[in-house]
């Protein structure tokens, strides 16, 4: 029995030495041979269409299974507190992070109209369709109000089925929920269901440790073919050295909140040591960077979360998939920076003094409270970062048009935050644990 552990743990750390190798040899690759690094990119959308297909079935079939687990829904009430509690809590923290990184900073301050007219005129002509979407998105409008609407909107749907094929989540989530736990008012009648429910999500799972084999090889490729993309273009270090100031507001707040605010909320809230939890969830924080998507990560951080971090399944199977749809921390950080940027720009120009906008205390709650809305409601939007930042923006009476300045390094920048989504929902389940009675943490710490 310790032979096979001590295999088991070998094997993990062999893995993630895999990965690590993968992405460091991705970036060399991309800055020696930049043109035959993007043309790998079939192998990165094959390995990702791949996490992508297990998605919404994982989801659903992991919802029900943790709420069959407990064997009345009503045993629910607590964990689903805390879990929301967390939530919100941690996307404030998070915001506030950010606002503060922009005040000791002052990103965009030394820009003068001129170029910011020149960058603007250069950027959008390249971004033709980005900018499309933010003028449909402009169409609407945005107010706190009506992005609080929308939230609630995104609770239920009219049609299930397109709810999957459009990876809207949050209302299969609810219908998971309400789903299973009426099954488990059935008794024995509802036993057939249950037992196909935990057999599906245990072939799931499966399925994904398979994924996980594969993964070093599918990390290279979307790694390899997205730096590859932008090396080739030649102006990648440009942008950032342009953007540094920007750049570390936006990485600063990032990095406070992943090696400070979280790790402390964990110790405090379950006595586990933190960066010995990072180093367990290694992997799923690898897996975000390459994909830049929480919900592409999810069957991996479910992974980690059980294999690794010894959390129980009954906190994985509901906090995580509800963490991936609605605590988006490293989502809601940015967008607030970014906003507050782009407002420290535009305050500069001729057109901010005629419409009488100044970069007030005021302004800057406003656009604090919006992006902590936005990011909860980012991944029922198609085109989620944009959209959102979109909405902030119209928000507070910012032209959506500055989206050109920042939208060059999004992409970049858009992995470190998926970082801290993934982790900041791994440390949720971990904590929600230990809401569940009878339920004590079983790992070496």
């Amino acid at each position: 029995m310790t032979t096979n552990v001590a295999e088991k743990k070998k094997g993990a750390g062999h893995h993630t030495l895999y990965i690590v190798l993968a992405i460091v040899g991705a970036f060399v690759f991309a800055w020696l041979w930049p043109k035959t690094a993007a043309s790998l990119e079939v192998g990165g959308k094959i390995f990702l269409s791949l996490l992508m297909m297990v998605v919404v079935p994982l989801v659903m079939s992991s919802v029900m299974s943790g709420i069959l687990g407990l064997g009345d829904v009503r045993k629910l009430g607590k964990p689903g507190a805390a879990a929301v509690g967390y939530y919100m809590s941690t996307t404030l923290l998070a915001v506030l992070t950010g606002v503060l990184m922009f005040n000791l900073v002052n990103p965009g301050a030394n820009m003068n109209a001129e170029s910011v007219k020149q960058r603007l005129e250069e950027k959008s002509k390249d971004l033709e369709h980005e900018m499309g979407v933010v003028q449909e998105t402009k169409k609407e409008g945005a107010s706190i109000g009506a992005l609080a609407e929308k939230l609630l909107l995104m609770l239920v749907t009219d049609n299930l089925l397109e709810s999957m094929v459009n990876m809207k989540l949050l209302p299969l989530i609810v219908f998971s929920i309400v789903f299973a736990g009426m099954l488990t008012t059935l008794g024995k009648r509802s036993q057939a269901i249950g037992d196909l429910v935990v057999s599906a999500n245990d072939a799931l799972l499966e399925f994904i440790l398979l994924l996980i084999k594969v993964a070093p090889l599918g990390i290279f490729c979307m790694v390899t073919a997205k730096f590859g993309a932008a090396f080739a273009k030649g102006t990648f270090v440009e942008e950032m050295t342009q953007l540094a100031k920007y750049m570390t507001t936006v990485l600063g707040g990032l990095g406070i909140h992943f090696l400070v605010t979280l790790p402390l909320i964990l110790w405090i809230t379950t006595k586990r040591n933190p960066y010995l939890f990072m180093k367990q969830m290694f992997d799923a924080l690898m897996m975000a960077f390459s994909t830049a998507s929480s919900a592409a990560t999810l069957p991996v951080t479910m992974e980690c979360a059980e294999q690794n971090a010894k959390v129980s399944r009954r906190s994985i199977d509901f906090v995580l998939p509800l963490g991936a749809t609605i605590n988006m921390d490293g989502t809601a950080l940015y967008e607030a920076a970014a906003a507050l940027f782009i407002a420290n720009v535009y305050a500069l120009t001729p057109e901010a003094a005629a419409a009488g906008f100044e970069l007030t205390p005021m302004v800057q709650v406003t656009i604090a409270i919006t992006a902590t809305l936005a990011a909860i409601g980012a991944a029922g939007i198609p085109e989620a970062g944009l959209v959102t930042m979109t909405i902030v923006l119209t928000a507070v009476g910012l032209p959506v048009e500055y989206l050109a300045l920042i939208l060059p390094i999004d992409w970049f920048l858009d992995r470190f935050r998926t970082m801290i989504n993934a982790f900041g929902d791994s440390v949720g389940a971990a904590i929600v644990e230990k809401t569940f009675s009878n339920n004590a943490i079983t790992t070496d710490q």
